[in-house]
């Protein structure tokens, strides 16, 4: 004798979708460090490498500074500075006037009221070739994918530079677990000031 099996596509997505709904509803309790927001979950195999063999080339600003950026890598002028972004990488620097250097402190409040799902892992002063710099390294989600609004975990390095009443805040992003610090280092190091 043969059973018939019945498959219930459209009443399993259903279900799939109710069951989403409800774990995305469930409050969540934060430490009072914490951002509101979950932190996503890392990928398993990240995307975001830099290759190893990728050419850079020098950016000059009018903003008076200059960068050596990934060859390639699409280009945002903003009034206070400019973003070079490609696939889920991202290099970020922003120029304003400031009275003094950067406080670690109120820099990480900061990062933290502003960003997703913040989390701080190091504060510390470096020199740069440039200079002196803040460095903050962090991790945060993405902004959310406006086709699947799905987040991707981040890590990222903030520069802060001072000199003669202009900060420049350089921000290097990649997916958590892309392995990058050769490539960041080389462009935080080629920052200068014009």
């Amino acid at each position: 004798m043969r059973h018939r099996v019945r498959h219930y596509p459209r009443s399993a997505a259903v279900v799939a979708v109710m069951w989403a709904t409800w774990i995305g509803n469930t409050p969540t309790v934060c430490a009072p460090a914490m951002a509101t927001e979950r932190p996503a979950v890392p990928e398993k195999n990240p995307p975001g490498d830099i290759p190893d063999n990728q050419v850079f080339v020098t950016y000059t600003s009018p903003l008076g500074f200059s960068l050596r950026v990934p060859e390639g890598w699409a280009r945002t002028d903003r009034r206070d500075g400019t973003a070079f972004a490609d696939k889920y990488n991202a290099v970020s620097i922003a120029v304003a006037t400031a009275t003094a250097a950067p406080a670690a402190d109120h820099e990480a409040a900061n990062l933290l009221k502003a960003g997703r799902a913040v989390k701080i892992e190091a504060i510390r002063n470096v020199a740069l070739r440039s200079g002196p710099a803040l460095l903050i390294v962090y991790s945060s989600n993405s902004e959310p994918n406006p086709v699947t609004n799905k987040s991707l975990r981040l890590e990222s390095r903030r520069y802060l530079i001072y000199r003669s009443g202009k900060l420049a805040t350089l921000d290097l992003a990649a997916p958590l677990g892309a392995d990058n610090a050769d490539q960041w280092n080389l462009m935080s190091n080629s920052f200068q000031w014009r």
